[in-house]
């Protein structure tokens, strides 16, 4: 049986081990809800290139940077018309939507169902980590347990079925 200072320092270790698990989940929680760096409140001037990567041509669906059919032409100019015209990138996004409909964007926007393409992933993440916390620390203590039994060596074998082992054995090494 082990020593009651034994316990207090293996407690305290899965204490130790849930605060920081508890602490990587925050801190990746709070890493996937940030705002993006690029919200800074100077917009610099969009650029065709930075938009086609956003964009999706309507007509084969394929990112408008890799997209040849004459839609993605068609786009293209429309973005290159509203960038000439000093628009920023928040507003050439929100004219080809009111042209072409949400499917235009690449990524969807973070409201309403299309909000669960955010969420879900570090929502998931969140709970991977909380079942490993909770089920290590017991299969842990289990592996442990059955290894410091004694039947973890095997039941012993009666003297009949001993014998029959021993002639089975015999017999098959000839």
């Amino acid at each position: 049986m082990a020593e009651p200072g034994a316990r207090a320092v293996a407690g305290r270790a899965i204490v130790s081990t849930r605060a920081a698990l508890a602490a990587l989940l925050a801190v990746t929680l709070s890493a996937a809800l940030a705002p993006p760096a690029s919200a800074a409140a100077t917009t610099p001037r969009a650029s065709l290139t930075d938009i086609e990567g956003d964009v999706m041509c309507v007509s084969c669906h394929e990112p408008l940077a890799l997209a040849q059919s004459p839609q993605a032409i068609s786009e293209r100019a429309m973005i290159a018309g509203l960038i000439d015209k000093g628009q920023t990138k928040a507003q050439i996004e929100r004219a080809l939507v009111a042209n072409y409909g949400p499917t235009v964007l690449g990524r969807p926007p973070a409201r309403g169902f299309d909000l669960t393409v955010y969420v879900l992933p570090p929502v998931i993440v969140a709970l991977g980590l909380a079942a490993l916390a909770v089920t290590l620390p017991k299969w842990r203590r289990r592996t442990r347990a059955a290894a410091a039994s004694p039947q973890a060596a095997g039941a012993a074998l009666d003297p009949a079925d001993a014998r029959r082992l021993t002639e089975d054995l015999a017999r098959s090494d000839q």
